[in-house]
């Protein structure tokens, strides 16, 4: 009988389950929606990215379904091939128009959107200096381009500055931070990092994945945010997470774009956006840009619950946005915590190591627009509750 060349994996398995890191993945019955259904079970949803509620808008599902009758429900093939439809253009053109730039490239993914640009931009002659926190994705994208990687700590500009003095004068550098960090909720320096770019001749790059659609004028992110127009050479947005479907996208000026129109590899080799998809995309910026209400009741939600996670005497860490990381130490702790609060009708996951680091277990919490004050007050309830019984806060 053959030997099952992967029987290594159930090592690994093991090792997660001990160290409290292995996760059954929650299965959605229904809509994203701030009450939801998960496993069977109606919870308070604190475990998703879409910050405005836009995943069920009235009129993103409209766009989709007029565009599926339209269209059918794929594009069927590549964009460099028979893939491009008008419609993808036309997003193209609303988000350049709405990121303040001269022209954007939309991705399957933002994943694919920062990994798929890193590697193209840079070669392994160039040289990456990249916050210590910045997401997978732009990881991912620096090993691929086999560039050289400088890390500097958590947005420490003076280490970064450090980094920078060193280098060749004539070599090729990219300094890239996230706007919003994913698991941290606090936000880049950028108008700092800007000012560094400028002084040593580094391509400034901006991951504004958790800032679109929350921060800045309708939601165009940290660059508008910090007023940094201009001295952004690459801005990476989500089309996933507040505009409420699916994608990513690069903006920047006309040369980059048409650049990554021949060299970005998950734009040359992966089908393009589905007509739905693109619609709803569009949709989400008509809404963005005629109904402000929605991010105005995000915030209000977000200090509700950050200021009530507070007066309960938990650890939130730096946190400048809608995301709260409850921190609480051990993943099995953070682990134990959010099965007891699942339990009870509110679903916050648990991020362990490697997402975070081994001491800094934590549970992941991002408010929405469409959350009621009774979803949070009674999320608040349950997580005083659970944290005392479990001795995370007194």
């Amino acid at each position: 009988m053959r030997t099952d060349p992967l029987s290594f994996l159930n090592t690994e398995l093991d090792s997660l389950k001990q160290q409290g890191l292995f996760r059954k993945l929650r299965v959605l019955e229904g809509e994203a929606a701030a009450h939801a259904t998960f496993d069977h079970k109606s919870v308070v949803n604190l475990s998703s990215n879409n910050y405005l509620g836009l995943t069920t808008h009235p009129k993103l599902k409209q766009a989709a379904l007029d565009a599926v009758s339209k269209y059918g429900v794929g594009s069927g093939s590549v964009r460099t091939i028979s893939g491009t439809l008008e419609m993808h253009m036309e997003l193209e053109r609303r988000l350049a128009a709405f990121k303040h730039v001269e022209a954007v490239v939309v991705f399957q993914s933002g994943f694919a959107a920062n990994a798929g640009t890193v590697a193209a931009v840079l070669t392994k002659e160039d040289v990456v200096i990249s916050d210590e926190l910045n997401h997978a994705s732009i990881i991912d994208g620096c090993r691929l381009s086999r560039a050289g990687i400088k890390v500097f700590p958590h947005k420490d500009v003076d280490a970064a500055r450090k980094i920078l003095k060193e280098l060749p004068a004539t070599q090729r550098k990219l300094l890239i931070t996230d706007g919003v960090f994913s698991m941290e909720g606090d936000l880049g320096p950028l108008p700092e990092l800007c000012s560094l770019a400028e002084e040593y001749g580094a391509i400034m790059m901006v991951d504004d994945a958790h800032a679109s659609g929350v921060f800045g004028s309708n939601g165009s992110g940290t660059v508008d945010h910090f007023r940094c127009h201009g001295r952004v050479d690459i801005q990476v947005g989500t089309l996933s997470k507040a505009v409420g479907v699916l994608g990513g996208y690069v903006a920047g000026s006309r040369t980059l774009i048409d650049f990554l129109y021949h060299r970005a590899r998950p734009f040359l080799f992966s089908t393009s956006h589905p007509p739905a998809v693109t619609a709803a995309c569009l949709a989400a910026l008509d809404v963005l840009e005629t109904e402000p209400q929605w991010i105005e009741k995000l915030w209000d939600n977000t200090r509700f619950f950050k200021a009530g996670l507070e007066r309960l005497g938990f650890n939130t860490g730096l946190s400048e946005s809608p995301i709260t990381p409850v921190i609480v130490g051990e993943a099995a702790t953070a682990a134990k915590m959010s099965d007891t609060l699942f339990e009870h009708g509110v679903f916050a996951q648990s991020i362990g190591f490697p997402t975070v680091a081994r001491d800094k277990a934590r549970l992941r919490t991002i408010v929405a627009a469409t959350h009621t004050r009774e979803d949070l007050q009674y999320a608040l309830d349950m997580f005083g509750k659970v944290g005392r019984e479990l001795g995370v806060i007194q």
